[in-house]
This record gives structure tokens, C-alpha cells and sequence, in this order.
């Protein structure tokens, strides 16, 4: 009977909790970036990728935080029975030492060999993987942290996000997983871009001062593949604003296009109209059976699908 008021009166402050939290595009954006890598780590240890994720982003304050900014650790991982490098931080206690890692990937991998290799939390790994309550909760009672709220606050994340979908996946893009095991990325203003995800595929929109060179040491592929991704030479200039795509284009837009032609505006090309969807141009031109020195008109109507 206890048990049963307990978990009524936990559903109960959880409701409430999410009721007061509102979407959040930086978090929404955090998890795009991330999630691969959180289904990788528990493909390998077994830990829900949406509690890493949650931790992530609770953390972190979706890598906002001066410990995530300054050493890569999105968990807030304390020094002990650390030999690595450290950063110090006011915490519990003032300057305390956390834990600083190269990229974001040591980072997701220390948090699981933590869990994974240490006695404390063993119970949770009796747990399924697809209960994110129990091992929200379990996190909290085995001391993870001292915040009362922390379990509720990691559910209220899961659900509001609907985290828990990525705990069923049998599968990963290595691509995604890769771009976080960048050693030193270029940063432009102190900060990576943003990636997002469109038409199966991920871009980025260019900084002024961006070079296909630049881009490419952050995301961690060739430059020359990014430019041949894009379409383009790779000793072209970039603009600010313009889309770069990180994958090879597909040969169509997504399906809600089927029956949606592009109605041309002015201004745009068909090499813009192929970037803005994510089409590669020799697609394009064939949908519409075009030649390659058609002179794109105002209003015409181009296939996508």
C-alpha cells in the first residue's frame, strides 16, 4: 500500500513538473546532436540512452555550462580516483574538482564505465533498460546527486522530449557518433555550430568566417568530401546563412512533398532549391526534365518528391 501511495504521489510531482517545463529548442537541439551517441553507450553498458541524454542535458545545461564549456564534461563527474586532467568548480563545497575530457565523447564514455564500474550503482543494471523511472530513481537513492528533485527532474526531461523512444534502438548513425570525438574542433565565436536534422540527413547554416576547411576539422571529415556533399569546388568562398550539408544529398525531399511542388520565388536558383531540401541538382533537373542551362523563372512549379 506504501508503495503504491509513493508511486502515485511521484506521478503526481512529475505531472506537475512537466506542466511548468516548457520545450526548449537548445535542449531539443542537444538531444539531435547527442542521441546517437547516447544509444551507442548503451548498446555497449546497458545504461537507457535516455537517462544518459537526461543527465546530459540536466548536467550540462544542454552544454551550456561553464564545467561542459571548459572541459567537455556533461555529466558533472567529480575528480575522485581520477588521474586525468581536472577543472575546478563551485559545487557542494567551494572549488571542487570535476573532471575534463579532450571531446564529448570521453566525456559519455567516462559517465558509463562510472555507472558501469562502480559497486553503488550495480542495482540499476538489474533493472530493464526500458525502465527510465526505476533508474531515474535509482540514480537518486544510490547518490548520484544531492538535488531532492534530480529523479523527477530527469523524468520530466524523458517525457517531455519522449527521451525514452531511443531506449528500444537497436541501431546508430556513426556519422553523428564520430562528429563528437573531434580532438580540439574549430570553434567560430566560442561555440560549435548547431547541427539539425532534415530529409535524412544533417546541415549546418555557415558563420561568416567559415571556410570549407574549418567545417570540416569541426565536424571531423574530409573537406574535400563536404565540398563534393555540397555540390560545390572546394576553394569556394562561403556565405554567412548558406546551408551545408554534412552527408551525401538524397535524390528526393521528404515525402510530404509527393503532391507539394517549390513554387519559385525570386532570387532562388536551382542549386539553392536543391540546398534548401537537401536534393542533390542532378536529381532536381531530372524530376522536372530539365536541361542543365534552363533559365529558372518566377513562379515555375518544380517537382521535390
Amino acid at each position: 500500500m506504501k508503495r503504491v501511495l509513493f508511486l502515485l504521489l511521484s506521478t503526481l510531482v512529475s505531472s506537475i513538473s512537466i506542466a511548468q517545463m516548457r520545450w526548449n529548442q537548445v535542449y531539443q537541439q542537444y538531444i539531435y546532436q547527442y542521441k546517437d551517441l547516447a544509444i551507442h553507450e548503451m548498446l555497449r553498458y546497458g545504461i537507457p540512452a535516455s537517462i544518459t541524454l537526461a543527465q546530459g542535458l540536466f548536467e550540462s545545461s544542454a552544454g551550456r555550462s561553464e564545467l561542459s564549456v571548459k572541459g567537455n564534461n556533461h555529466f558533472g563527474i567529480k575528480c575522485h580516483g581520477w588521474e586525468g586532467r581536472g577543472i575546478y568548480h563551485d559545487d557542494d563545497e567551494k572549488g571542487e574538482c570535476f573532471r575534463a575530457y579532450d571531446n564529448v565523447l570521453q566525456s559519455y564514455e567516462d559517465h558509463s564505465k562510472f555507472l558501469h564500474d562502480n559497486s553503488r550503482y550495480a542495482s540499476l543494471f538489474r533493472l530493464s533498460r526500458t525502465d527510465y523511472q526505476g533508474w531515474a530513481y535509482g540514480l537518486k537513492a544510490c547518490g548520484y546527486a544531492t538535488n531532492p528533485q534530480y529523479a523527477n527532474k530527469l523524468i520530466e526531461i524523458i517525457q517531455l522530449y519522449k527521451l525514452y523512444e531511443y531506449d528500444s534502438a537497436t541501431g546508430y548513425d556513426k556519422f553523428m557518433a564520430k562528429h563528437n570525438s573531434t580532438d580540439q574542433p574549430a570553434r567560430v565565436g566560442g561555440t560549435l555550430h548547431s547541427i539539425h536534422i532534415y530529409n535524412k540527413n544533417y546541415y549546418l547554416n555557415a558563420r561568416q568566417g567559415d571556410t570549407w576547411k574549418s567545417i570540416a576539422k569541426e565536424i571531423g571529415i574530409s573537406y574535400r568530401k563536404l565540398a563534393k556533399y555540397n555540390e560545390r569546388n572546394r576553394k569556394d568562398n562561403l556565405v554567412a546563412g548558406e546551408i551545408i550539408w554534412l552527408k551525401k544529398k538524397r535524390s528526393k525531399a521528404p515525402k510530404e512533398y509527393k503532391r507539394r511542388p517549390h513554387i519559385v520565388k525570386n532570387g532562388e536558383s536551382m542549386y539553392s532549391i536543391a540546398q534548401q531540401y537537401g536534393i542533390r541538382l542532378k536529381s532536381l533537373y531530372k524530376k522536372n526534365h530539365l536541361d542543365a542551362d534552363y533559365q529558372l523563372r518566377v513562379g515555375d512549379r518544380l517537382k521535390l518528391y
